[in-house]
């Protein structure tokens, strides 16, 4: 589950592909499989075990700007792998980058009730702190496919599928552009075999951009009623550890210029 980190010119491509799918008419949802969102129904057990787990092995992987560790932990636990992020704030080639940025990306999908992101907590190994998130098994990146899946030569969801596959996708676009996520690309979005969309890396998020990512031309109803609700102290409660106030207040400021999107979206109906 390790993403394949790109240029941001790259990352707008994917934005930009993403904007141009359309759903048909004739999709039928299929409900909501849990698929490879294993978490899901105990992400707090999930949780409390990767904080106190034993790390058995760790080997590095080559992937990415910041090349974080798979880590193996001992057998016969609820979780067996982890992705290791020991990334002090600081600047990176040019980007700020932080592994609290990776704890902050799920405590706010928490507060969304999204179940996109897969459980991530703090953790010290060997005398250094960083995130430890679940790694997710039964899931490839859209790299993986080839590409954004729909486009011209990418594989894309069966037709009772489609509707199901296109929410998550509006839904997917609206968190990264909530969180303030410079960095959307086919490395680190994912999708199971039941098409449900993962999202992974989030170190470059939470900064003080002004930004939107992404082209929205859909929203989710009830993802905004949710991200209407939040303000400066319950973020400020759920992130105060990890992102400092002019991150929340750059969250705040995002939330509002996609507000002015949206309205124009829910004037020409098309929610």
């Amino acid at each position: 589950m390790v993403s394949t980190r790109s240029s941001l010119k790259a990352s707008v491509t994917l934005a930009a592909a993403i904007a141009c799918l359309v759903v048909p008419a004739f999709a039928q949802a299929p409900g909501n499989p849990i698929g490879a969102k294993t978490w899901i129904g105990h992400a707090q057990e999930v949780e409390d075990f990767i904080k106190s787990a034993e790390v058995a092995s760790m080997k590095g992987t080559s992937v990415g700007v910041t090349h974080p560790n798979h880590a193996i932990l001992a057998p016969g636990g609820l979780v067996s792998d982890i992705a290791w992020k020991p990334l002090k704030p600081g600047r990176y080639e040019g980007y700020f980058e932080s592994y609290k940025s990776e704890i902050a990306a799920y405590e706010v999908d928490k507060l969304l009730g999204l179940n996109m992101v897969p459980p991530t907590v703090e953790k010290r190994v060997n005398g250094d702190l960083g995130a430890a998130v679940l790694w997710v098994k039964g899931a490839q990146t859209f790299k993986e496919m080839g590409g954004v899946p729909g486009q011209k030569g990418v594989k894309g969801p069966p037709p009772a599928h489609i509707a199901y596959f296109m929410k998550d996708m509006t839904k997917a676009k609206m968190f990264d552009n909530l969180i303030g996520n410079i960095d959307p690309n086919l490395g680190n979005w994912l999708l199971d075999e039941e098409w449900n969309i993962i999202l992974i890396d989030h170190s470059r998020a939470f900064t003080d951009t002004k930004e939107l990512y992404h082209q929205l031309i859909f929203f989710d109803p009830d993802l905004w009623t949710k991200m209407k609700a939040l303000d400066e102290a319950s973020l400020t409660t759920a992130l105060g550890n990890w992102v400092d106030k002019n991150g929340i207040k750059a969250m705040l400021q995002r939330r509002d210029k996609m507000e002015q999107v949206i309205n124009k979206l829910k004037a020409a109906g098309q929610d």
